[in-house]
């Protein structure tokens, strides 16, 4: 059990490099896709400057997008893995472009709802945001206790663009959509949690930025 009762984290988030998916524009949640040849070579040519300093661990999400992003982004090493990080379930949507669901019945409905729906065979954004959250309780139990690390703990964390959307969102009471980025994109975020547990009620965003 934590003891202690405070603890700083110097949160940086990223969203993996760029997939074929990606670039046409398609909803990509549970398929398997590997970073495109062009993803790859975007990833390498910021990793040139300092806006990726990482520490040497990092955590990921799963799927095989995240992990290559991981890998290149800390020379090789291979992430923590955080199970719950796995991108939103698209359902019916998944592989397709918007334009092709035009004048589709549940597409509209979806829209409507400011995409708090379900997706149709999918899941809903409430039930992504709590397993999201549940993946943020994982990463904590990898952290030192508080009272033992530094002054503040880096963690750095490759992961899908819907992730960083309920992980901001929560953190800063901002909107969803507001924390939408770029492939190779994200925040970084001072992060302060309070008690035992660290749970979400003891938590305060200090500051974050994007990283472009």
């Amino acid at each position: 059990m934590r003891t202690g009762t405070e603890t700083k984290i110097n949160l940086t988030l990223i969203r993996h490099g760029e997939t074929l998916s990606n670039a046409r524009g398609c909803y990509l949640g549970r398929t398997e896709e590997p970073l495109s040849e062009d993803g790859i070579r975007k990833l390498y040519r910021r990793k040139e400057g300092d806006a990726f300093a990482c520490p040497a661990g990092m955590f990921s999400g799963p799927m095989l997008r995240c992990i290559q992003t991981a890998k290149i982004l800390s020379g090789g090493k291979s992430p923590i893995i955080i199970p719950e990080w796995t991108e939103i379930d698209f359902g019916s949507f998944e592989g397709k472009h918007f334009r092709e669901m035009e004048g589709d019945r549940d597409y509209q409905a979806w829209i409507d709802s400011g995409g708090t729906l379900p997706f149709p065979g999918g899941e809903s954004r409430e039930a992504f945001v709590t397993r999201t959250w549940k993946g943020w309780d994982r990463m904590l139990s990898y952290l030192p206790a508080a009272g033992q690390e530094a002054e503040a703990t880096e963690v750095c964390a490759i992961v899908h663009g819907g992730t960083i959307m309920a992980l901001c969102s929560v953190l800063t009471g901002g909107k969803y959509f507001e924390y939408q980025v770029e492939n190779g994109e994200g925040y970084r975020c001072v992060v302060l949690c309070r008690g035992e547990q660290r749970n979400l009620l003891g938590m305060e965003c200090l500051e974050w930025n994007i990283i472009s």
